[in-house]
């Protein structure tokens, strides 16, 4: 079974990531205090820490996954062109994925390279779209369930 093993959010475009061991979701405003929750395909982003780590060991660094600037670390779970329309479950929380996260610019300005090291095989992570709302915690379970 994978893991959640960190939450992340921003108050604002471009700002400081904060991170926080609890949060609530909802389908009207995603992570809680996030500015980027509105309803939309790219509500909510979930970043796999194996695919993290081929970036940083590509790179030949330990970064801290917040630079990535996403909202959810999950572990145990690899994303890829077949996950878009999947469903990932933690708790009562339900978010479909609608499509990869591309690396953009802000990656290559935080670290040199960066932006190259995420672009194969959605090492970037997940975009998506929350489903039902709910209350996760770091060390939550996570599910993958293949859309029907």
């Amino acid at each position: 079974m994978a893991t959640l093993r960190g939450i992340a959010y921003r108050l604002k475009s471009k700002g400081e990531m904060h991170i926080t061991e609890l949060s609530s979701v909802t389908p009207k405003s995603g992570i809680e205090n996030d500015y980027r929750g509105h309803p939309h395909n790219r509500q909510v982003t979930v970043l796999s820490v194996e695919d993290w780590q081929r970036a940083c060991d590509e790179l030949k660094l330990d970064l801290h996954w917040t630079t990535r600037r996403a909202n959810l670390l999950v572990e145990g779970i690899s994303f890829n062109p077949a996950s878009v329309g999947d469903v990932i479950k933690i708790g009562n929380l339900h978010l479909q994925i609608t499509r990869e996260t591309d690396p953009c610019q802000r990656m290559e300005d935080v670290q040199s390279g960066l932006m190259k090291a995420l672009a194969p095989d959605w090492r970037g992570g997940a975009c998506c779209r929350v489903i039902s709302g709910g209350d996760i915690a770091v060390g939550d379970c996570v599910e993958v369930m293949p859309q029907d």
